[in-house]
């Protein structure tokens, strides 16, 4: 079917790209509608208009149509484009395929999958941290520490709604216009690209200094729509530090365990055991009447890792290996 219309002149344009791609937008044509049959609440597979701001398209490497040499990209059609290299690729890897998209700012990037034999070996657990969710500083670990994460949106907002207020007032279909989505893009993706950075180099600081990370289920979908906490919670990118930490533990042999979000991590004391019902979350400090008072966070990120610990059949010889 798709042979025949690229025949026709009204669908020229599917004879732009090779055949392969074309092929593949009916394999997730294909899988966006299994998902949806199989649970409806994932919804109807949407259509994707040329005009939205996400562009991407896939390939699979058959017969060397596609490879990396000396610092260009050779692509079915496209020919060698230049490519900037963040990553060396053994010889050993075999390249799979290839995903191409372009950033509403602009810029293009390719996502290149590459095949190879690894064999992860488990690390003896020993070094153990508590990781509890904070609104304003990322998390509080279980040694009392915090990231003092920056805040790039909140920083950068005020920049946004100026550039923002110019492009509504901007005649739509206009030079001017298209030029200043473009600029307003561009400050969003900064955001994105230093929240990512950050949030990439303190996963790997985590990773390499932990055997086990322990933190809450957090549903932050329900946070953000909870009491007007949405820029806040997207700003500080939790599911996002949170799935970089879980691959970066993997793939080094080590775990990222999670616990129940109904686990009552900050009403419970650290050195006691004692629950506490009354505790209210404008009390920032815990105070217990056997005597421990602490930050509020911080006991409640020593209550997540010895539950963390817990359910993953650990056990400690000396309150020392937590903190």
């Amino acid at each position: 079917e798709m042979a025949e219309m690229k025949k026709t002149e009204a669908y020229a344009f599917l004879r732009e790209v090779d055949s392969v791609a074309l092929q593949q937008s009916l394999r997730h044509l294909d899988t966006a509608f299994q998902n949806f049959f199989k649970q409806p609440k994932t919804g109807f597979p949407k259509f994707k208009s040329k005009k939205q701001n996400k562009k991407s398209y896939s390939t699979i490497c058959i017969n060397g149509n596609i490879a990396i040499l000396n610092g260009y990209l050779k692509l079915p059609k496209a020919g060698q484009v230049r490519l900037k290299q963040h990553r060396a690729v053994p010889k050993e890897y075999k390249l799979k395929s290839v995903t191409v998209s372009q950033t509403p700012g602009g810029k293009y990037y390719a996502s290149i999958l590459f095949e190879y034999e690894n064999q992860v070996q488990e690390k003896e657990m020993r070094r153990f941290l508590g990781l509890d969710f904070s609104m304003h500083e990322l998390y509080r670990d279980s040694n009392g520490n915090e990231p003092a994460y920056p805040k790039y949106y909140r920083n950068a907002e005020e920049k946004l709604a100026r550039e923002q207020r110019r492009l509504s007032k901007m005649q739509k279909g206009s030079n001017n216009r298209s030029r200043q989505r473009i600029k307003v893009a561009k400050l969003h993706e900064k955001v994105s690209s230093q929240r990512k950075d950050f949030l990439h180099k303190l996963s790997r600081q985590t990773a390499d200094a932990y055997d086990c990370v322990c933190i809450e289920s957090l549903d932050m979908k329900a946070m953000s729509q909870m009491l007007n906490f949405g820029k806040s919670v997207s700003d500080n990118g939790w599911g996002m530090f949170t799935e970089f930490l879980s691959y970066k533990l993997e793939r080094a042999g080590k775990k990222l365990v999670r616990i129940d979000k109904w686990y009552p991590s900050s009403k419970i004391c650290s050195c006691c055991g004692k629950l506490k019902k009354e505790l209210k979350l404008e009390d920032r400090m815990y105070s217990c009447t056997c005597g421990n008072q602490m930050n509020r966070d911080e006991n409640a990120a020593i209550n997540i890792c010895r539950e963390g610990l817990r359910i993953s059949g650990v056990e400690l010889e000396t309150e020392r290996k937590i903190s």
